[in-house]
């Protein structure tokens, strides 16, 4: 018998609490809807249309309904209170919740219903035959209007290899280990002067190219990182040549799984567990970074499915340095180390490269061309170096810096890095 005197333990506490938030949250959900049908004032104007993924066998879509589309960026010479006020817009978006929904592909059509968040998710028949890693979808509303493309990658029944790759300081620096840095980033810059991780484009090229001319690799990107922030991670993987891929994130709410209550990144594994399971025909090779629980997340799945797991690469977020976060890293990978999965702490992306090259999962030519473009983006100015060019030139650091190569032509660069 429980004893009423003494006190509930915190777990208790926890769940009555997040209870009573998801119950007053859906109260305040209803009733904002209510008064917005009623004043006519919360209308579907936008389509979120989010990439879809499948086979042969079928695809499946997922997408949102806003009152708005997104407003603003990115520009080379937004000002830092610009881009703080798009982040804002990104934040504050208004989904429209219950509005039916049609998606169309490849002759076949379904309708699909938007939960009270706004998202939709549609299952489609694959195509007959696959002649590309792209196509596209068409979603719109039931009467056809706000009709929106939604590109749909399709994995090649000869595709040998998948990847999934986290985003946060394994493709985009962020700096998630340094909470001003990561806010810094965030809030203050948009998708042109965000920095790529030196090499990652080329190597993510080399991996999607595969080796002995293969079927192309399917790409797809996790992270902890909201749904408000979508729009940015798609800019900035296009303007960086990154390429694209459908990304699973995090959405911002109170209901069970949600950013705000779920704890740690454990829907990242949960994520790769479902896209390992769904294409069964594929090997993966997995990516993320030091500064977050990757390494844990990861070596997991390489217990779980064994060799199916091509290999794992884990970005050293401070790499000139020996820290705990190496030494958290390094004990996952003396755990796995008895199976026959691959696990790396890799300091760069040629170190990745030069590994993947020996497992043959990347042509070896293609490392020389990662190390090339490590020394060009190593070669581009520091956030710290552009603060001082930027206060000599009269313009705004947060806007992107001149390339080296363009001193003096007044020319915008690439992206600055922090430092």
């Amino acid at each position: 018998m429980t004893d009423a005197s003494k006190p509930q333990s915190p777990a208790f506490v926890r769940r009555h609490l997040q209870s009573a938030v998801i119950r007053a949250d859906d109260y305040l959900d209803a009733a904002r809807g209510r008064f917005r049908q009623i004043a006519g004032t919360h209308r579907p104007r936008h389509l979120a249309a989010y990439r879809g993924w499948g086979d042969a066998t079928g695809v499946q879509m997922i997408g949102r309904v806003l009152a708005d589309a997104p407003q603003g960026g990115p520009g080379e010479a937004d000002r830092w209170w610009e881009n703080l006020l798009n982040t804002y817009r990104r934040f504050e978006s208004d989904e429209v919740p219950n509005v039916l929904i049609k998606v169309e592909f490849g002759g076949h059509a379904v309708e699909a219903v938007a939960d009270h968040e706004g998202y939709y998710q549609a299952a489609l028949p694959g195509p007959s035959r696959i002649d590309s890693l792209w196509a596209d979808a068409t979603a719109s509303l039931a009467d056809g209007t706000l009709a929106t493309p939604q590109p749909v990658l399709l994995v090649h029944p000869r595709a040998r290899i998948g990847v999934i790759s986290d985003i946060d300081d394994t493709i985009l620096h962020s700096g998630i280990t340094n909470w001003k840095t990561a806010a810094q980033l965030t809030f203050l810059h948009n998708a042109r002067t965000r920095k790529p991780l030196k090499g990652v484009a080329t190597l993510y090229r080399a991996l999607q190219a595969g080796a002995h001319g293969r079927a192309p690799s399917p790409i797809f990107y996790v992270s902890s990182s909201p749904w408000n922030l979508y729009d940015l991670l798609h800019d900035f993987m296009q303007i960086n040549a990154i390429p694209p891929g459908p990304m699973f994130l995090r959405d911002l709410g109170t209901d069970a799984g949600k950013f705000i209550k779920s704890a740690g990144h454990g829907h990242k594994l949960e994520r790769a567990k479902e896209l390992i399971a769904r294409f069964p025909s594929l090997r993966w090779v997995l990516l993320g970074d030091s500064g977050q629980a990757d390494a844990k997340l990861y070596s997991q799945a390489a217990e779980e499915f064994g060799e199916r797991i091509a290999a794992i690469y884990i970005r050293d977020v401070d790499p000139d340095i020996d820290s705990p976060l190496d030494a958290a890293v390094d004990a996952h990978i003396e755990r796995i180390a008895g199976g026959r999965v691959p696990m790396l702490r890799a300091r760069d992306s040629r170190a990745i490269a030069e590994h993947a090259a020996g497992l043959g999962l990347i042509d070896a030519d293609s490392v020389i061309e990662v190390a090339r473009e490590v020394e060009r983006d190593a070669a581009r100015p520091s956030l710290a170096m552009a603060a001082s060019q930027a206060a000599a030139q009269g313009r705004d650091a947060t806007a992107a810096p001149a390339r080296p190569e363009d001193a003096g032509a007044g020319a915008a660069g690439p992206p600055a890095d922090v430092g």
